[in-house]
């Protein structure tokens, strides 16, 4: 069996779209307009130097992007009606105005996953008690005033601000007034506001108007078609050198893959506790959600067995537009007492063209 299925987050709002079947078009996580008490400015980017001599911001968040989280979204740079990450590609969306720290699912976040001061600073304001619970299932009209959910603002003097959003209910861990140092344990990340998937939502500002931590100065002229590759320099960003380091601009990426002996959905996926593959297990499946696809992008999934041979694939067809997620699998159904035994391998390509532009391996024995 060589199913696939996808779905792509709808614009304006962190929010998933619920897609069986094919993926749905390219679009973002949001959090938009003003929240009572947490205010979100305009996507305006401001300028503003960037940190030197160990100063800067530090990672807001206690995972590891590209192995146990991922920057799902950037600020978007782009004025009209466009969008642009700060590397001219497409890792954003309409005038997103932070940056978007996900988790790879909701298991995840139940174990619990710290949110953390990016600067030593005061607590502005706060606020807690928003349920976590998808905005799929409260619907807009419950999370209207209360789009960043549970969250807190801390001002950094110099009227530089950092704001926290979709944190846990009842997680929160400083009050207003409160003086923090960087790397304080704030809350945890969460599912409240206008959320469907638990990531955090990241904004810095000077005074009102949005500031790209990777990038601080005005938005430049991005070549025509693609975008800068991902060694071109650029200014130095606000984050700091070790901040910096844990998070190269991935224009695509790994959330999540694995073997399971389950049914996949993209539903199960972003629930986590799929079951593990196993030798007397029912179904044998590999599974990988993408980040960042683009138009044109060709997947694949190759499952190889104990002997070598494949036992499974699946080869899709160009996409017809960029993907914020996708999702493939490929398995069988156990025609006998048990798999084989010994080692299974599964290789997950996207090809843009001839080039190979993201690859994943996943391996197991059974």
């Amino acid at each position: 069996m060589t199913p696939r299925q996808g779905a792509g987050l709808a614009a304006g709002v962190c929010l998933l779209a619920a897609a069986i079947g094919l993926t749905l078009g390219r679009s973002g996580a949001a959090v938009p307009g003003a929240t009572a008490g947490l205010p979100h400015a305009t996507p305006a980017v401001a300028a503003l130097p960037a940190a030197q001599d160990g100063a800067g911001l530090r990672l807001p968040i206690a995972c590891t992007p590209g192995h146990d989280c991922a920057v799902q979204n950037h600020v978007d740079r782009d004025p009209g009606p466009a969008v642009r990450d700060y590397r001219c590609g497409s890792r954003t969306y309409q005038d997103h105005n932070g940056t978007d720290f996900r988790l790879p699912d909701q298991a995840a976040a139940d174990r619990g996953v710290d949110v953390l001061a990016a600067a030593p600073g005061v607590v502005l304001r706060i606020r807690d008690g928003v349920p976590d619970q998808s905005v799929r299932v409260r619907g807009a009209a419950a999370v209207e005033g209360t789009e960043c959910g549970n969250g807190l603002v801390i001002d950094h003097g110099n009227g530089l601000t950092t704001q926290y959003c979709h944190l846990a209910s009842g997680s929160l861990a400083v009050q207003p007034g409160q003086t923090v140092a960087a790397g304080t344990v704030v809350g945890r990340v969460g599912l409240s506001g206008q959320t469907e998937y638990p990531h955090l939502h990241f904004t810095v500002r000077r005074e009102a108007t949005v500031i790209d931590p990777f990038q601080p100065g005005p938005a430049r002229d991005c070549p025509a078609g693609s975008p800068s590759a991902p060694g071109t320099a650029l200014p130095a960003s606000l984050w700091t050198p070790e901040a910096a380091a844990l998070m190269p601009y991935r224009p695509r990426e790994v959330l999540n893959a694995g073997f399971t002996a389950s049914a996949v959905t993209m539903e199960a996926i972003e629930a986590g506790g799929l079951a593990p593959a196993a030798r007397g297990g029912p179904v044998l499946i590999a599974f990988v959600r993408a980040l960042g696809l683009q138009a044109g992008d060709v997947e694949e999934l190759v499952v190889t067995g104990p002997d070598g041979r494949v036992w499974s694939e699946v080869r899709g067809k160009p996409l017809t537009g960029d993907r914020a997620q996708q999702m493939v699998f490929t398995g069988r159904r156990l025609r006998t007492e048990a798999w084989p035994a010994g080692p299974w391998t599964a290789r997950y390509r996207v090809r843009a063209g001839d080039a190979v532009v993201l690859e994943h391996r996943i391996d197991i024995r059974l």
